[in-house]
């Protein structure tokens, strides 16, 4: 009998990825958009580990790409205080009309 293993590195990282990208296009929420990017760079990061196991190289690629990760949420997060508190709300699309309306 043939075992097939499913749940493996590469395809964690891929189920990872699709789920970013579908909170990203179902959501309209800024913070739920931000933390879908997150989920996405998390399996992108996943995938290059695990398809270069042991590889040093990839390894302090990985580390650098999670420490810029976290910065760019940082970045994201604080940018949305900002937008939160000058409009007044977290819905993507609320927030382009009333930017529409100052201007």
């Amino acid at each position: 009998m043939v075992q097939i293993d499913l749940i493996n590195g590469t395809n964690i990282s891929l189920m990872l990825f699709f789920i970013g990208i579908y909170g990203i296009m179902a959501r309209q929420n800024i913070v739920k958009s931000i933390i879908s990017i997150s989920i996405m760079q998390t399996g992108v990061i996943l995938f290059f580990v695990d398809a270069n196991p042991g590889d040093p190289l990839s390894e302090a690629l990985m580390i650098t790409a999670i420490v810029i990760g976290a910065a760019v949420t940082a970045f994201s997060l604080m940018l949305f205080i900002h937008l939160y508190h000058t409009f007044g709300t977290t819905n993507w699309f609320k927030l382009l009309q009333k930017r529409k309306e100052m201007l």
